[in-house]
């Protein structure tokens, strides 16, 4: 195997290089996996436009974190997996003996590998993820329905936050891929969906996807007063926030019925400030909550739902490009907010 590969460097804010890099050398416990189906996410343009994550990644560096593939390379103590095995890895990995891990909350484990460099001919998977967070892709599901299973099993987690229950109103605020992976599997949850996007294809979207009503964003007010005359007058069970506003996360809380529950699902600008009513969030008893990534568990069951055809690339990946093409594609992506996924075949 060839001792070079073509992959994404990120340098800083908007400076993404396609360049030849060295393939990246194994430890005992690593698989080296060829890269089949890598899909952009909002993340990704996210720290495109700013030049880092605070968490995430640090330029320069390798760039992407939803993808599939085959296994090239392992190394030496590494059990369960064979060369040539189709696999779709988790971008990260708890370490499962903190705090939090013990707690069950993996996803804020105080030393959670995160791992990047899906824009590329090859990657490397740590051993960590290797043994807790990468799985065999079933020979009926596709590399980039595999590659799904990061974002839908965060979508997953974000759901189960809210305990949402069979026969509630859940309304989605932002309908980029994930609101729409929101309006998806809510109904799968049996639950009515209202949901609210700025354009009209992103309400056909929604509609196909099974939302019960469309809305066009607008002021706040307005907004919360439709979605009251929605639901007798009363408000929403639940309230899903899938922009990264402050603006959208404050209409989020007035959407909803007193009891109700609000998840601030869409990460905002560090240093971001919200302002919320008091009396309302007293008085109605409103519970609000955030999510954050994902759990092994979350990462699994995604892996089934996928498997199962829940949830399909058909459905959210609307582009094929070569991993030549990726600096165009980030700035295409970044100019049209809510834009679906293009898949990155290197």
């Amino acid at each position: 195997m060839n001792t070079q590969m073509i992959a994404a460097v990120l340098y800083g804010k908007e400076n993404l290089q396609i360049e030849a890099v060295s393939v990246p050398k194994l430890e005992k416990g690593d698989v080296l996996v060829r890269v089949q189906a890598a899909l952009t996410c909002g993340t990704d343009v996210k720290v495109f436009r700013r030049g880092y994550h605070a968490r995430m990644i640090v330029p320069p560096a390798l760039f992407g974190h939803e993808l599939a593939g085959d296994i090239v390379a392992m190394g030496s103590e590494v059990k369960g997996f064979h060369v040539g095995q189709r696999v779709v890895a988790a971008n990260s990995a708890p370490c499962m003996q903190c705090f939090f891990c013990k707690r069950g909350n993996e996803n804020l484990c105080d030393d959670l590998l995160f791992n990047n460099g899906a824009y590329a001919e090859y990657i490397r998977i740590p051993a960590r993820i290797v043994e807790r967070n990468m799985y065999e892709i079933p020979a009926h599901v596709t590399y980039q329905d595999a590659a799904l299973i990061e974002p839908l099993a965060c979508v997953m987690r974000g759901l189960d936050e809210t305990s949402i229950s069979p026969g509630d109103t859940l309304t989605v605020i932002g309908l980029g891929p994930i609101g729409l992976m929101f309006v998806r599997l809510a109904k799968a949850y049996s639950a009515r969906v209202i949901a609210i996007g700025r354009r009209k294809t992103q309400l056909s979207r929604a509609l196909e996807m099974g939302a019960d009503e469309v809305l066009i964003s607008g002021e706040t007010e307005a907004t919360a007063r439709k979605v009251r005359d929605l639901t007798g007058g009363r408000g929403s069970d639940v309230a899903i926030e899938a922009v990264g506003q402050p603006e959208a996360w404050e209409t989020a809380v007035k959407l909803l019925r007193r009891g109700g529950t609000v998840n601030f699902f869409g990460g905002c600008p560090n240093d971001s400030r919200i302002s919320l009513d008091t009396s309302l969030l007293h008085y109605s008893e409103i519970t609000c909550k955030a999510s954050f990534h994902h759990t092994p568990a979350h990462i699994r069951k995604a892996l089934e739902f996928v498997s199962r055809g829940v949830i399909t690339a058909r459905d959210f990946v609307n582009r094929v490009e070569p991993l030549a093409n990726l600096l165009e594609v980030m700035r295409h992506l970044m100019s049209h907010n809510g834009h679906m996924k293009t898949a990155i075949i290197p």
